[in-house]
């Protein structure tokens, strides 16, 4: 056989030919295959990946297969914003620092052409200068070797872009490189818009259930309120039914009525004390009590039995309470210490029986942890009035069975006074019908003006909201009417003065109303009226000035001249008004709009009043923007010993000017920084302000005193261990000892939380902070503090202080709390000191410390800009 080849076979020469070609087609389809691969990879991806964030790694690691893309990013822009969306970036120099950029700064860089021009980019470090010669841009961070970059489109319009780029020399892409990423990126942006759309979903499917569940708590809440009025309504029925049904024992009654009251509210400890004939003795026909025994027949003596007594109305007294009534020769002091002792609190109701008082159902709880509320207190007088109701059946229907048994005994003899009996009887059925018309009545009006109470007004508003939707023609308007100085009146004057005058101002009203308008007390001092179909809508403004000047005339109270005013808010009733609360809530924002603008007027509510509303969420913007450029300057004010002249230390406080607005007051300050939640926010910011500045103060040796600031801290750092704990660190972080600083507390946010904030307040006082109890005296339990917190310092409420010294009484006060001082290891401090007068009177005293702009006035910190604040 030949060995030479045939015509159809290749020589050995001609196959080492072929092997490179064969190898480039093998290569081909390998990167073929890789780049069908990584498309598939694609297409999952759009359905396994659930969010953004984890989908650009991915896509970054699919590319990363087929080229070299160390140095990677995604970039997406949107024309209504002019900016740009850094979504992914990963390289090796350069760091991402923000995630959006102007559209405006990138204009002139490689991504700013891909975005304006829509076409992509292939850079050569060798080829730069015919680069920047043909494209027109300029490189914007690290140089690289090489950069491809492709756009991303939405059908033709440019959305974003997706650049690789290397630094190394060694490493080189290809058109072929090129020609992949630009399939690809036709993938990626279908796949982008897929996962965006998923995540979109999931976020409104996770808000509409949080929304379900709100609402399933407030639902879980009215439940929890109607039961609450069932529960008040079953222990009325029970009351009625024991005085009708309950047998001659009156030991059975008492006791049934005490485990009904204490359904209601907290009595572990109820008793009932009823006057003898002569009203000089007190008996106690039932008494229950964990700690006492039943005590005898007494004479009337200076308890808190005879306080409510001599009142003959409902009193809540407490720690914070009796030493003001034992002060005032109202309750005796043997009786006081008890109370201070164990920590009573207190409630009694009078038992009145046609229309004199009977005797005094009270109830008590010993220790802190059970106290009473002015709730209970209205609950106890309300409850109160149907046990007098149910005492006063009970006893007559004794009487008339006691009459029917003599009746039985001399039936025969005397039929005259059978007859005389029957009248009697007739008479007693004719009460009870009364009543329970009176029961009827009392459930829809106010007990001390007769006028229909909120339940009944809003009853016959939403029927006025029926008639105006069915007859658009009628109309209708609610006036809700607010009185000036009452606070002021029953402060002064006390509370009886007070009623009096609510009943005389619902008089005067009712005097400037129509017969068929409703006039209802919605509470406090505060009423509402409904004007019932008038013609024209300048009657409503007619009628409110009527109720101006008519409250405005003076007012003749325990023989004293009074004045008072009215602010009157107007919300006609309109079609799209769907509930009573809408337009009692638009007469309401009303009213305090006339407030706001100086009292004794009327304001009609607008759309406008909203639009206020928004005014001050802008004004919430602002604050937080200030907030975070640290706009806000700081001061400071000292606390001076008046002995020795020196400074015992400074209380730093910001102020706020506001580009627009102007200054704006403390109050309103923090007012915004409370409803906005950053008040902690401001707290920290004044806390390492004063720490900045400590840092900086003169040696103790030149100024002759040991520097300390005083930082005003509210009661929401202290409801949990982890915000005390930053509040130290903090401290720490600034190199500051901590007993270089002064915290002051308000009373009145004490009184809201006092019951979770004695551990954090503890854990301060260990580290070495200086705790100050401030403006004490404007809340209504201020005594238990001095027992319970271990402040250093006691600082008396400007108030108080600004009366001195025509107020002999608050004179006595400051001393009382002095005396008290030297007991509980405490200091005393008198803020608000404006006069000469009113620091003479102090010294007098012998009061040590003070505050106020005649000591010395508010002094803006040099040292302390914005920065270091």
């Amino acid at each position: 056989m030949s060995s030479e080849p045939t015509k159809y076979e290749l020589s050995e020469a001609e196959l080492r030919e072929l092997i490179p070609q064969l190898q480039q087609l093998t290569d081909k389809y390998k990167r073929a295959e890789r780049v069908q691969k990584a498309l598939f990879n694609i297409s999952e991806l759009a359905s396994s990946v659930s969010n953004l964030s984890r989908l650009y790694p991915a896509i970054h690691e699919i590319i990363a297969d087929f080229m070299d893309a160390e140095n990677f990013f995604v970039a997406f822009y949107s024309p209504d914003t002019t900016m740009v969306d850094m979504a992914y970036f990963v390289d090796e120099f350069d760091e991402q620092v923000v995630k959006q950029l102007p559209a405006e700064e990138l204009k002139k860089g490689l991504t700013g052409y891909i975005l304006e021009s829509g076409n992509h980019v292939f850079y050569r470090n060798e080829n730069q200068d015919e680069f920047d010669k043909d494209h027109k841009v300029e490189l914007i961070g690290s140089q690289p070797h090489q950069l491809l970059g492709v756009p991303l489109k939405r059908g033709s319009q440019v959305i974003g872009a997706m650049v690789v780029q290397t630094y190394d020399d060694n490493v080189s892409y290809t058109q072929e490189d090129l020609e992949v990423l630009l399939f690809v990126s036709q993938h990626i942006v279908t796949t982008v818009d897929r996962v965006k759309n998923r995540e979109l979903t999931e976020r409104t499917i996770r808000e509409r259930t949080r929304q379900l569940r709100q609402i399933n708590d407030d639902l879980q809440e009215e439940i929890l309120e109607r039961q609450k009025v069932e529960a008040l309504q079953q222990a009325l029925f029970e009351i009625s039914e024991l005085s009708a049904n309950a047998s001659r024992n009156m030991d059975s009654f008492y006791s049934s009525l005490h485990e009904i009251i204490a359904r209601l509210i907290s009595a572990p400890n109820c008793y009932i004390a009823i006057l003898d004939e002569s009203k000089q003795f007190l008996n106690f026909p039932y008494f229950s009590d964990t700690q006492d025994e039943t005590p005898g027949t007494r004479p009337l003596g200076f308890g808190l039995t005879e306080f409510v007594i001599r009142r003959g109305q409902a009193e809540l007294i407490d720690p914070s309470r009796i030493l003001s009534l034992t002060e005032d020769g109202e309750i005796d002091v043997t009786v006081a210490q008890r109370i201070l002792k164990q920590a009573n609190s207190w409630l009694g109701s009078p038992l009145i029986i046609d229309g004199e008082v009977y005797g005094v159902i009270a109830v008590q709880t010993y220790g802190k942890s059970a106290k009473y509320t002015p709730r209970d207190l209205e609950l106890m007088r309300f409850v109160s009035h149907h046990i007098a109701v149910a005492l006063e059946r009970k006893f007559r229907a004794e009487a008339m069975h006691a009459y029917s048994e003599q009746l039985e005994e001399r039936v025969k003899e005397r039929t005259i006074e059978l007859n005389r009996a029957n009248d009697v009887l007739r008479q007693q059925i004719e009460e009870r019908k009364e009543i329970e018309r009176k029961l009827i009545h009392d459930a829809h009006h106010d007990t001390l003006t007769d006028l229909p109470n909120r339940s009944m007004f809003a009853s016959r508003l939403e029927l006025a909201i029926a008639y105006k939707q069915r007859y658009p023609e009628n109309l209708f308007a609610v006036l809700f009417i607010d009185l000036d100085r009452f606070k002021i009146i029953n402060d002064t004057l006390g509370h009886h003065a007070g009623d009096e005058f609510l009943i005389e101002v619902s008089k005067r009203i009712t005097k400037c109303i129509r017969g068929h308008d409703l006039l209802a007390r919605h509470g406090g001092d505060e009423f509402v009226l409904l004007l019932d179909n008038f013609e024209y809508t300048s009657d409503v403004e007619e009628i409110s000035a009527r109720i101006i000047d008519s409250i405005s005339e003076p007012f003749i109270l325990d023989d004293k001249e009074m004045y008072s005013g009215a602010s009157i808010g107007i919300a006609h009733v309109e079609t799209y008004y769907r509930s009573a609360d809408e337009v009692i809530r638009d007469a309401d924002a009303a009213m305090y709009q006339a407030k706001s603008l100086g009292r004794g007027r009327l304001v009609i509510f607008d759309k406008s009043m909203r639009e206020r509303l928004l005014e001050e969420l802008e004004l919430e913007n602002e604050f937080r923007r200030s907030l975070r450029d640290r706009e806000f300057e700081c001061y400071l004010q000292p606390v001076i010993n008046l002995n020795t002249k020196q400074p015992l230390y400074h209380e730093i406080y910001v102020r706020w000017v506001h580009p627009s607005l102007g200054k704006i007051s403390r109050e309103q300050f923090r007012q915004v920084a409370e409803q906005s939640g950053l008040i902690l926010e401001l707290d920290l910011y004044q806390l390492r302000a004063a720490c900045e500045l400590l840092k900086t103060w003169p040696d103790a040796e030149r100024v002759g005193y040991e520097p300390k600031i005083a930082v005003n801290v509210s009661i929401n750092h202290l409801l949990q261990s982890s915000l005390v704990q930053k509040i130290l660190n903090v401290i720490g972080e600034a190199g500051v000892s901590p007993a270089a600083l002064v915290f002051e507390f308000d009373e009145n946010d004490l009184n809201r939380r006092s019951q979770y904030i004695l551990p954090a307040i503890k854990k301060l006082k260990r580290a070495g902070v200086t705790l100050v109890l401030d403006n004490f005296g404007s809340g209504l339990a201020s005594l238990s503090y001095l027992f319970s917190y271990p402040f250093d310092y006691i600082k008396i409420d400007h108030r108080f202080i600004k009366s001195l010294p025509r107020s002999l009484r608050n004179l006595r006060l400051i001393q009382s709390i002095m005396l008290i001082s030297g007991h509980l290891k405490f200091d005393v401090i008198a803020e608000g000191i404006d006069s000469y007068s009113q620091l003479e009177a102090l010294t007098e005293i012998e009061c040590v410390y003070g505050q106020g702009k005649y000591l010395e006035s508010s002094q803006l910190l040099p040292a302390l800009n914005q920065s270091s604040a």
